[in-house]
């Protein structure tokens, strides 16, 4: 990759100290002068956080205390402070645009006892962490990190809340989000990140981790007076087998830390992006920015693209001649309208080997393999994170010589300290083999993609799956997303369904699932969702029988050049457009409101676009599958009027005429 650094000069920091009690403080301001971090060192460490003179974050301690009781931050002796300007451009090629800026002002202070903090203020957000400058190994018995609000402001929490698992950090990162005043949540529950707060009209602050390596993932759990803390799983020192069909790895003891490390490293950044229009949280590029670059050397291998599923449609094929279900006969109807399709991958999920030991093959996967050889398919084998571990170099090896593209790897379930270091070992080994992986069951990415690309999707998403047992109020979801989760990465949220249903017609169906709102609500999926690595998750029978649909799908990118927001709302509405070479690809959802929006065309450029528009049908509120699809002639100073049915949307790709 290229790189483009501009390293402006030092800037000389200014601070205050107050001597009868030892306070040092210190300002930085975002480079386009809107947010303000402050931070006071002296018998506590705190930050806080302004914008454009609003109070977003208050005065908030943070800490980290190691196993003999050494609070780093307390009773700080500082030995430095510097303070740096830094404008950045680096490229990038399986993401939503090709290239990130990563402009901030940074303050670094040194303390006594070989440990410091970073400080980094965007134009869009703020970040810390802590770093560590010492021989052997540490221990960490715990980190604070506080977020104090001002008032008593509404959050969208996605909670653990999974009653059959004994171990409350064992979850599946899968929960709708609750709005709730911040004196409301209850006591002891824990929130998955990212977690969005109503910091007064119209800011909004999303907490995040970013750079999560060797370290376990933050929680976050009400404390008094309108504070979110960060809570982490301690390290497992037992674990067994347990959970769905007894193929979860899960921890049945922990230790009382949290992490044994390195004792010379940099520890996680804790972020906080902020927005004055809910339509940049759609278009924000922190985590990128936050987290290490790629340890892969040549990535030409790693290819984006979409893939045939089999497993969210039950392996549900008719009008064949073969009995349907997870044989050599039906993944070779699944690689032939991959073909026809002009999809990458097909994904052979459960079933094809022993949950606990992938020696034990049920089919025939190298015939599989070789057939989709022959067409230009790559597969892609599911796979338990057990399974995986028992034997990853061994496993590999056997795998990408049988010509197996890379793993889909299901039911982790878990971020302590051990878990998120095997996912970037497995990472490793995997690159490697030339082996791409699409974690499940996973915490939300946190920048593990950008480092090791080959880490092609990421679930930590309650997605489509959920539709075959049912699920309250998905469309309100599908627009809050865009906005809270996808800020942290890209997500396996596994759309096109293609029997839609109103809100009063949907049920749950295992073999023949439905959708919640409309056929271009799942049209607009394929655009607004980041997602390298995208599934068609009905099956090949119903595509066939919608071809245009299907055809429209085909043609959307999983990895564009640009990104614009263009406008939206959480839990309301979105729409967003991204450009591959010089067409653009625009898609709208709404929550079960019927909405009316504008699309504004400026972002087109100059020229003139044949404009493909795939939208809500005039009875899409009775029958969801109603949509109506047309073509114009537009330019950059055109609007386009939009009508969106309940849980409707709209999907258009602008193809340059001249």
């Amino acid at each position: 990759m290229k790189i483009k650094v501009l390293w402006l000069p030092v800037m000389v920091l200014a601070f205050s100290t107050t001597f009868g009690q030892a306070v040092k403080t210190y300002q930085i301001k975002s480079p386009d002068g809107k947010l303000v971090l402050s931070v006071a060192a002296g018998k506590n460490i705190t930050w806080a956080v302004k914008h454009m003179g609003t109070d977003v974050i208050m005065p908030s301690e943070i800490s980290l205390t190691t196993i003999n009781n050494e609070i780093l931050g307390k009773n700080a002796i500082l030995k430095k402070a510097d303070k740096d300007t830094v404008y950045e451009i680096f490229d990038t090629w399986v993401y939503k645009k090709n290239s990130v800026t990563d402009n901030y002002n940074q303050l670094t202070l040194t303390f006594k006892g070989d440990y410091g903090l970073v400080f980094r203020v965007f134009n869009n957000g703020v970040a810390y962490r802590f770093f560590i400058r010492r021989k052997g190994e540490i221990t960490i018995l715990n980190e604070e990190a506080n977020f104090n609000f001002k008032d008593d402001y509404k959050a969208y929490l996605p909670f653990v809340n999974d009653p059959r698992n004994k171990d409350k950090f064992n979850n599946s990162f899968e929960a709708h989000y609750d709005l709730l005043n911040l004196s409301k949540i209850k006591k002891d529950t824990l929130a998955f990140l990212p977690v969005l707060v109503d910091a007064g009209s119209p800011i909004k602050a999303a907490i995040l981790e970013a750079d999560l390596q060797d370290y376990p993932g933050m929680y976050v759990t009400p404390g008094d007076r309108n504070n979110l803390h960060g809570v982490f799983p301690a390290y497992p020192s037992e674990e067994a087998l347990g959970g769905y069909n007894n193929i979860n790895f899960v921890v049945t003891k922990r230790e009382n830390y949290i992490a044994k490390t390195s004792g010379s490293r940099n520890f996680p950044w804790r972020l906080v992006v902020i927005s004055d229009e809910d339509k940049q949280l759609a278009d924000n590029d922190l985590v990128q920015c936050l987290s290490a670059p790629s340890k892969i050397k040549e990535d030409s291998w790693i290819k984006p693209g979409k893939v045939a599923w089999d497993w969210w449609n039950d392996w549900n094929v008719t009008h064949v001649n073969f009995k349907a279900g997870i044989n050599v006969e039906t993944y070779k109807y699944y690689i032939d309208f991959a073909v026809a399709n002009k999809l990458a991958y097909l994904i052979i999920d459960e079933g094809w080997s022993d949950d606990h030991d992938l020696n034990q093959n049920k089919i025939d996967v190298q015939q599989i393999v070789d057939y989709g050889k022959q067409k230009g398919i790559g597969v892609i084998l599911w796979a338990t994170w057990y399974s995986i571990t028992r034997d990853t170099e061994g496993l590999f090896t056997k795998f990408e010589q049988m010509g197996v593209k890379g793993f889909k790897i299901d039911f982790i379930d878990r971020d302590d300290q051990k878990a998120v270091s095997s996912l970037y070992e497995i990472a490793q080994k995997a690159a490697n083999h030339h082996l791409l992986v699409d974690y499940h069951g996973m915490y939300k990415p946190s920048g593990i993609q950008r480092t090791f690309p080959n880490i092609i999707n990421c679930e930590g998403v309650k997605g489509l799956e959920n539709m075959k047992w049912g699920t309250d109020n998905q469309p309100g979801y599908d627009v809050s997303i865009p906005f809270i989760r996808m800020l942290s990465g890209p997500m396996d949220y596994t759309p096109g369904g293609m029997r839609n249903a109103s809100k009063s017609a949907f049920r749950p169906v295992n073999e023949n699932p439905m959708t919640q709102g409309t056929r271009c609500h799942q049209l607009a999926m394929y655009t607004i969702f980041e997602a390298p690595l995208q599934m068609l998750a009905d099956n090949p029978t119903i595509y066939k029988q919608e071809q245009e649909s299907t055809d429209f799908i085909d043609s959307i990118p999983t990895t564009f050049d640009a990104t614009t927001a263009l406008d939206g709302k959480v839990g309301e509405y979105v729409s967003i457009a991204r450009k591959k070479g010089t067409t653009w690809f625009v898609g709208a959802m709404t929550n079960w409101d019927a909405r009316d929006i504008t699309i504004n065309l400026s972002f087109l450029g100059k020229g003139a676009y044949k404009a493909i528009i795939f939208e809500d049908g005039i009875n899409a509120n009775k029958d969801a599958a109603d949509y109506t699809a047309k073509t114009l002639t537009v330019t950059a100073n055109d609007k386009i009027a939009v009508k969106m049915a309940s849980g409707g949307g709209w999907a258009a790709r602008f193809e340059k005429v001249n």
